[in-house]
């Protein structure tokens, strides 16, 4: 960690890809394509690489790290939101008859893509990087009591999406 803070490359390079797959989870489960979330990894290792100099508790690289790559993915995601690229043909099967024989699946990734942004972050942070609440409150730059009121909403929204789609299967 040192060497790297020193401007070490090799040393930087050796740390990043401890947590490179880490990295690129959390990626593409906000891009939701392998593409940009390659973008991703490339923007976190390049703002990362530039500023770890001035990361002061080594011991939270981790922690760093999967907050710079949040913020990537956000930048992606607004970008292409600004960009408003819908192909017309999309448009039509989004908005199409979906009764009939059409089987409707929600994933817990579905479910996900629901929550707002805040949500999402803490609810990935927990469930799929199993990250403490401190710690989340610490990688988002929020109160912990935020973290946790967010946690819980988050919750409580998935909850009753489930049961909302089990009053539709019945």
């Amino acid at each position: 960690m040192k060497k790297a803070q020193k401007g070490n490359d090799k040393a930087f390079l050796t740390l990043f890809q401890k947590y490179e797959p880490d990295v690129y989870r959390i990626a593409y489960i906000y891009v939701k394509n392998q593409s940009d979330a390659l973008d991703v990894i490339q923007e976190t290792a390049y703002r990362s690489f530039k500023s770890i100099k001035n990361l002061k508790q080594p011991e939270y690289f981790k922690t760093w790290l999967v907050k710079i790559a949040i913020s990537c993915s956000l930048d992606i995601l607004r970008k292409q939101k600004n960009e408003d690229h819908i192909k017309p043909e999309f448009g039509e099967s989004i908005s199409g008859d979906v009764n009939g024989d059409i089987v409707l699946e929600m994933t817990v990734k579905d479910l996900i893509e629901k929550l707002n942004e805040d949500e999402k972050s803490v609810i990935i942070l927990r469930f799929y990087q199993g990250l403490t609440i401190k710690d989340i409150s610490e990688t988002l730059s929020i109160p912990l009591g935020t973290a946790k009121t967010i946690l819980y909403r988050a919750l409580n929204k998935l909850r009753k999406s489930m049961e909302g789609d089990e009053v539709i299967e019945q």
